[in-house]
């Protein structure tokens, strides 16, 4: 059973919107059986999941916030993992050992890169991290290219020493899919193609050997 984990200490940068969209895709595009774990108390990834249509492939929710992993079902190919914000010292540790790959989501922000440079650095202070059990990649979430500060953006996770994986652009169809409980990849391709172009390189990145120990 394999853990991806969506982490950044910083709120607000789109971590429940990768987790299920990640999550739709291994269901629906993969055939793999899925398991959902929301660590976040205001658990959007599990309200996602409530939306979700019964004729979509099925994906089990886990209310990790509440009692871990510990009811993961055995069945599950794949456990795709929602973490909290504010994780920090014992408690990114622990969350950290849940895992085998860990995306880390960054915003176009000024605020945003300050903070994703002090925590990857935290990061690569873990243990598991330092031993290379866990693999780690960046991705610039909700950017409006040609601007500015998706440039700077650019520039600074290029030279953060950690595979920079995707870039996926600021857009009404991940407001589209997370209010019917789909992925972007199960809305329609005159709709969604440019969407699904720019998550290639994920899960390319995903399903290569460079994502696991």
């Amino acid at each position: 059973m394999r853990h991806i984990m969506v982490l950044n200490a910083k709120g607000g940068c789109g971590k429940s919107t990768l987790a299920t969209n990640l999550a739709a895709y291994y269901a629906a595009e993969a055939g793999q059986n899925v398991a959902l774990a929301d660590y976040d108390p205001q658990a959007s990834s599990l309200d996602w999941l409530a939306r979700r249509p019964a004729e979509r492939p099925p994906i089990t929710g886990v209310a990790a916030y509440d009692e871990g992993l510990k009811h993961l079902p055995r069945s599950a190919d794949l456990v795709v993992i929602d973490a909290p914000a504010r994780a920090h010292g014992p408690e990114l540790t622990s969350l950290v050992n849940h895992a085998e790959t860990i995306i880390v989501p960054v915003l176009p922000s000024t605020i945003d890169i300050q903070a994703v440079g002090k925590f990857v650095k935290e990061l690569k202070h873990v243990g598991k991290v330092q031993r290379r059990d866990v693999k780690i990649a960046v991705v610039a979430n909700r950017v409006r290219e040609n601007t500015l500060i998706f440039e700077e953006l650019d520039e600074f996770l290029e030279r953060l020493r950690v595979p920079y994986v995707a870039t996926l652009r600021e857009a009404q169809n991940y407001v589209r899919a997370y209010t019917r409980g789909l992925g972007v990849w199960e809305l329609p391709e005159y709709l969604a193609w440019p969407d699904w172009e720019q998550w290639t390189p994920l899960v390319e990145w995903l399903d290569s050997r460079r994502s696991q120990p």
